[in-house]
């Protein structure tokens, strides 16, 4: 780790987020729903969500049952979520982080499908941002790199100018493979599981964005 938890200062074009665990806190939903799709198909739900933070729904589920139909599993999963808002919220700092951004200067680049994602940020009282790179808009999901290229490509912006700021390791393991510089939360797992990036915090809280010489300059501890 080159940036520890009390000062963190990155130039960069753009900011990248992933969404859940990052800008919105959906894991009371997220624990829920698989806890009941492990309880239907007989599954151990803790080994379960290991393995599905942080990854699309469908490579999950093509993991731990590929017997099953998993377009028809995936599809009662997302059906669920999208009928469950109960517990979604901000990250703490995430509205103030996000207000401070120009739109075409940062994206979200998500696991989730696009029509959640739009929900879980309007619920979570956060715009949707014309970047919104979701499990649709690629043909392989986290930890593969493609999701943060298509953003950089849509952005117009190099991939070595984005600082990346996710919670998972396979988040973070994309990013990096992605050729950018990366700021971990320790929302969803504990800093030993998300070694090797440039900046660690517990939440968005007094982080900020200051501009110069037209470049982002992202600030935290100080």
């Amino acid at each position: 780790m080159r940036t520890g938890w009390h000062r963190i200062e990155l130039s960069c074009a753009a900011i990248l987020f992933d969404m859940d665990g990052v800008l919105v806190d959906s894991g009371v939903v997220v624990r829920r729903t698989w806890r009941r799709w492990s309880a239907l198909r007989g599954f151990d739900p803790i080994a379960v969500l290991g393995v599905a933070q942080g990854r699309r729904t469908i490579d999950t589920l093509r993991a731990l049952a590929p017997d099953l139909d998993v377009e028809a599993e995936a599809r009662w999963l997302e059906e669920a979520e999208l009928a469950d808002r109960d517990g979604i919220h901000p990250i703490p700092g995430a509205v103030e982080l996000v207000g401070q951004l120009p739109d075409g200067r940062w994206a979200v680049v998500t696991s989730a499908g696009h029509e959640l994602a739009s929900r879980r940020l309007d619920w979570a009282g956060l715009p949707i941002p014309s970047c919104l790179i979701s499990a649709e808009r690629v043909t392989e999901g986290k930890p593969s790199p493609e999701g943060y290229l298509r953003a950089a490509e849509q952005l117009r912006i190099q991939p070595a100018e984005c600082v990346v700021i996710e919670d998972t390791p396979p988040g973070v393991r994309a990013a990096t493979a992605a050729g950018m510089r990366v700021v971990a939360l320790t929302t969803t797992h504990d800093a030993r599981d998300l070694p090797a990036v440039d900046g660690l915090l517990p939440d968005l809280l007094g982080v900020v964005v200051q501009f110069r010489d037209g470049e982002l300059v992202l600030k935290a501890g100080g």
